[in-house]
């Protein structure tokens, strides 16, 4: 187990994912305007975890996050990865003693959004098939009809974005396309982002979109939590980006972007499969 550190004059907020998605949430936290020390944790060694084997990650996904706790000395861990947090969240906190926030397909709030009784679910393949979210649309669907798909490429995609390359269009129409083009498609009147990817590249999806919709992902409820959770704990001032890490060596790239996001170092983690 982790031993819980004490909190400093303002918390330490690891937020981890795969790889930059994360980015999306620390911008829910920046506009929340939390007084916190922010930092972000890449998986890139491991990156993307929609094409890993299930019990790869459940071992994988522990692991990583502990090494990020030692290292930045955490006081609440995000972790921002549909993926890694409908498959492991619960290993993760056996593992951890700090709160630990995990992210969700929203299907709550699209339920209370639609018009029309139909929402879109944009995931990963494997986001879309876990018993998971079949729990959360009986749960909280409220009876619409939610419509899903699992996109291929797409987190790839953003990526690809952040580091300054142009995605291959084709990405992004096979994502659309694949969602509006099945039966009841065309009565979509709310798209769930459900991998913390996809903010990144809304401006892509929603110009391939024919009509109005509105688009929902989870950023802010994170951001929510978190200031629950620290409450009275935080600095007024607006959060600090402290430092990015990485498991993927010299990562040239995933470094730039994380610089240029405004983080004050970024450093490569060493990770031990150890649990």
């Amino acid at each position: 187990m982790v031993r819980m550190k004490p909190l400093k004059n303002r918390p330490h907020v690891l937020v981890f994912d795969s790889g930059l998605g994360g980015l999306s949430v620390v911008n829910a936290i920046i506009n929340a305007r939390l007084g916190v020390d922010l930092f972000h944790l890449a998986d890139t060694a491991y990156f993307p975890y929609g094409e890993k084997a299930d019990e790869a990650l459940i071992l994988r996904v522990p692991a990583v996050i502990r090494a990020g706790i030692e290292a930045t000395s955490a006081d609440l861990v995000i972790v921002a990865c549909n993926t890694a947090s409908t498959l492991a969240l619960d290993t993760v906190r056996s593992h951890v003693s700090i709160p630990v926030v995990g992210v969700v397909p929203a299907i709550k709030p699209a339920a209370a959004l639609t018009q029309t009784g139909t929402i879109g679910l944009l995931a990963t393949p494997k986001t879309v098939t876990r018993s998971y979210t079949d729990q959360l649309i009986t749960e909280f669907g409220n009876g619409k009809q939610v419509l899903r798909h699992g996109a291929v490429g797409l987190a790839g995609a953003a990526e690809a974005k952040l580091a300054g390359e142009t995605p291959d269009p084709e990405i992004f129409k096979a994502a659309i396309s694949g969602l509006l083009d099945q039966k009841g498609g065309d009565a979509v009147d709310v798209i769930v982002l459900a991998c913390t990817h996809y903010p990144l590249v809304q401006a892509e999806l929603e110009a391939l979109v024919p009509r109005p919709v509105t688009w929902v992902d989870s950023g802010e409820a994170i951001a929510r939590r978190a200031a629950h959770l620290l409450q009275d704990q935080m600095d007024p001032e607006a959060p600090t980006l402290r430092r990015g890490l990485t498991t993927g060596g010299a990562d040239e790239a995933t470094r730039r972007v994380l610089l240029g996001f405004g983080f004050q170092t970024v450093e490569a983690l060493s990770v031990s499969s150890q649990l």
